[in-house]
């Protein structure tokens, strides 16, 4: 990779954030530099700028004097203020455009290499791997958390530092244009789309609308950078057939540039050979599922686009971990295992998870599965499938939520019966049902956000006891 040079809002003057902003000095030494910048005056430190951003429910204009109080040094706004001398202030006609002026400044002052990541599912697992990989060369900035959106995604550029030598950044959306405005931000020089699925689909009209709005992301890459494209999706290879430019295809199946072959389950994981350019690496996986290791391959494909070793990348695998509630391996007490994969769910990953479950299983499988959200009218048609698939590959069901209740008529047409089927309004009334659960089960809990089915997974942990692996 190539080495990185200083950027970020740190080096600029008052004078400079103007400039940059389109906006005009109204207060303060123009010539003050900055050392960060902060949206919520509650994370504001000392010399930093606040951006007084306008939202739908919060103007942060109202707490521009709760930022000054925490140590603020200049503010950014949209309309003329009364602050203390000394203050900088530079007003500019859109606070919110100004932020991601300021983090497309960030990205053009810094030759780090950048990966921008979507896809309907793994994008967060897949992001984490690929700065693990890109980590055994050096620093890597990363997105946190959620900050995938048109706020966090600008301030995650503007923690670039002359230390990193790449950024993996997440982009999430919601809506058509979302992504094509994110890629314009950060320019990445790879693009991943890890694959398109009915996630959102509320917001969209078909899946086929869901692939256009994925593909935006392509828009943004740089000269010379490169797509990667999961070769199984049939909706990613159609975008990799008319994109016109370099393609990485991942897969499991043969062919691809960038594949696993001979993957297996082990007690703690997955095993496998990666195939990636000319070479074949053995490699451990310690995370339970088939679709982590398609996260590692789109992971592993961005990664030696940019010069990782596959050698070095079969090392750094064995040390994985996933981020909190999306698919952990938990130990509890009575040789319960819990795979804790409460932090978000489609269609997609309640395969994906269930697969997995029947792959560490090795008592009885407990399922304990919310409602999928934001699915739109087709919401009951899909809740209904998926308790169609469940029929044999789940030995307990615990539905939660109003939808779930088209995952029992499912589960029941196709052949569970009896009081292997619970339902439940919610995950508080789901968490008293932990009793079900016995010596030797394995047991999944996931559902959509909304649905806070970590009251299950926290009352499974105070029925048993969690216990080192």
């Amino acid at each position: 990779m190539r080495d990185a040079v200083v950027s970020g809002v740190g080096e600029l003057t008052l004078d400079e954030l103007a400039g940059v902003t389109g906006g005009r000095v109204l207060a303060g030494p123009p010539g003050r530099t900055l050392s960060g910048v902060a949206i919520d005056s509650r994370d504001v430190r000392p010399g930093e700028l606040f951006i007084a951003i306008r939202g739908a429910r919060l103007d942060g204009h109202d707490f521009v004097s709760d930022a000054l109080g925490r140590g603020a040094a200049a503010v950014l706004v949209e309309r003329e203020l009364e602050v203390p001398p000394g203050i900088g202030v530079v007003r500019v006609a859109d606070t919110t455009g100004a932020l991601a002026d300021l983090a497309a400044h960030a990205r053009s002052a810094t030759s780090a290499p950048v990966v921008g990541i979507t896809g309907s599912t793994g994008k967060t697992t897949t992001k984490d791997m690929t700065a693990v990989l890109l980590g055994t060369q050096g620093p890597v900035l990363k997105t946190e958390g959620n900050l995938n959106n048109r706020y966090g995604l600008p301030l995650t550029l503007l923690r670039m530092r002359a230390e990193h030598r790449a950024a993996v950044l997440e982009l999430g959306m919601s809506a058509p244009g979302e992504l094509r405005h994110l890629t314009g931000i950060a320019q990445p020089d790879v693009a991943v789309i890890t694959n398109v699925g009915p996630a959102h689909l509320e917001f969209f009209g078909s899946l086929d609308e869901i692939a256009k709005a994925k593909a935006e992301i392509l828009e943004g890459l740089r000269p010379g950078g490169a797509a990667v494209l999961n070769g199984d999706d049939p909706r990613t290879r159609r975008i990799g057939e008319r994109w016109g430019r370099e393609v990485i295809w991942f897969g499991r199946e043969g062919g691809r540039d960038v594949s696993a072959a001979n993957w297996r389950a082990t007690p703690l994981g997955m095993r496998f050979d990666l195939r990636i350019g000319g070479r074949v690496e053995d490699v451990v996986l310690p995370l339970p599922g088939p679709h982590f290791v398609m996260d590692f391959l789109a992971a592993a494909a961005a990664a030696h686009r940019l010069g990782v070793d596959p050698a070095r990348m079969a090392e750094a695998a064995a040390h994985m971990e996933v981020a909190a509630r999306r698919g952990q391996l938990r130990r509890l007490g009575h040789e319960v295992t819990l795979l804790d994969d409460c932090y978000n769910a489609s269609p997609d990953s309640v395969e994906a998870a269930v697969v997995a479950l029947g792959m560490t299983a090795r008592g009885r499988r407990v399922a304990f599965l919310g409602d999928m959200l934001e699915l739109g009218p087709a919401g009951p048609e899909l809740h209904d499938r998926v308790g169609e698939q469940l029929a044999g590959r789940v030995d307990v069901l615990v539905a939660v939520g109003p939808l779930a209740s088209h995952v029992v008529a499912g589960a029941r047409r196709a052949g569970m019966e009896g009081e292997v089927v619970r339902h439940f309004p919610d995950s508080a009334a789901a968490a008293e049902a932990v009793s079900l659960v016995q010596a030797s089960d394995t047991v999944l809990v996931k559902g959509s956000r909304g649905m806070r089915m970590e009251r299950v997974v926290d009352a499974l942990v105070a029925r048993f006891g969690a216990r080192e692996p």
